[in-house]
């Protein structure tokens, strides 16, 4: 793709250099190529960047005193985001290939166009694939399943049924999409637990990636649902019944027990625990391994923007932070005091004193 074809897609500003420079990629500025485009997001940054061997960069206006007359430069106001978004248009899909004669296909299964269904992979029947969705080796795609346009479903992924997923939709290895909840009831008689109906469904919105060997439970009686445009790292569990807004980030090994609200924007950060019944309100920010107990509400209300939440209960960091001094302050206090009474002479009266 030309330089020139990413700046009208993308906006920005070619201060310098040929809109018909050819770009194959993207890299940093340490390794970036005659061909490949660099990135600078201060002026520290800039400084490597006009130094490289990238073709193009793209940086803030101001960042760089003067351009090296051998490359190309785009300003913009937000250059990691705009490298970003080059990056996807550099980096195309791969092209359909069809389905692979290992691949099992279920009666009145409906494929889209351009669709591929790699080695060994199962399609359950009356399953629906959208055009251009990938279904990668091994990945299990259950009865009834349905999974919107230019989706990629990555191997050893299985979708239980009940599951739909929107377009653009990308699952990494490992995932396991609508198994059952962690729901039971207990005799108190005898003991034995007995399942509670896990029979819900479980909607995955349009732009939602999922991190590998991350699980999200269906529905017990009703649906869970993850919002548009939600990312999810690694390791991440989300339990049933639980609503998650758009453009919510969760970090590695974050667990967010049944029937949790998450509102848009918000920032689970990792390790993360969440109770069940629990509500996090929209651009919330719980810095790593934050609890939230069952049923509380988490909010920003009568915080500043970006404030982190941190600790158990979850509470503004600072807050935090003088508790913990404040503490320390009174160990070293006892500590002291302790030493003053030894050095006195003074001990604890036993019974026979």
């Amino acid at each position: 793709m030309k330089l020139g074809e990413l700046v009208e897609i993308l906006g920005g500003k070619l201060v310098q250099g040929s809109p018909e420079i050819p770009l194959a990629g993207v890299n940093s500025s340490a390794l970036a190529g005659p061909s490949e485009l660099a990135f600078a997001e201060d002026a520290s940054s800039a400084v490597e960047a006009l130094a490289s061997n990238a073709g193009a960069v793209v940086l803030r206006a101001g960042s760089a005193e003067s351009y090296a007359k051998n490359k190309c430069f785009v300003e913009t106001d937000q250059p990691r985001l705009w490298f970003a978004r080059a990056a996807k248009l550099l980096t195309p899909a791969p092209p359909a290939a069809g389905i692979h004669p290992t691949a099992v296909i279920g009666p009145h299964s409906e494929l889209g166009p351009e669709v591929t269904i790699g080695p060994g992979a199962i399609i359950c029947e009356d399953a629906s694939i959208g055009a251009g969705t990938r279904i990668e080796a091994g990945a299990v795609v259950g009865q009834g399943v349905r999974i919107g346009e230019y989706c990629r479903i990555y191997p050893r992924a299985v979708l239980y049924p009940g599951t739909t997923l929107g377009n653009r939709v990308v699952v990494h290895a490992g995932v396991v999409l609508g198994a059952d909840g962690f729901g039971y009831v207990r005799d108190p008689a005898t003991g034995a637990y007995t399942q509670f109906p896990q029979q819900g469904t479980l909607l995955i919105e349009d732009d939602v990636e999922i991190g590998a060997n991350s699980t999200i439970d269906r529905g017990a009686l009703r649906q869970t649902r993850i919002g548009r445009g939600t990312k999810m790292d690694n390791l991440v569990h989300i339990g049933h019944n639980c609503d998650i807004g758009e453009d919510v980030i969760l970090v590695a090994l974050a667990g967010i027990s049944g029937s949790c609200t998450v509102g848009n924007g918000a920032v689970i950060a990792g390790q993360v625990g969440i109770g069940d019944h629990a509500h996090i309100g929209p651009g919330v920010i719980l810095g790593g391994q934050a609890g939230v107990l069952s049923g509380k509400t988490v909010t920003n209300e009568g915080l500043k923007p970006g404030t982190v939440l941190w600790g158990t209960p979850a509470r503004p960091l600072q807050q935090v932070l003088r508790e913990l001094a404040v503490l320390a302050r009174l160990a070293r206090g006892t500590r002291k005091a302790a030493d003053r009474d030894r050095g006195s002479g003074i001990r604890d009266q036993g019974p026979e004193d």
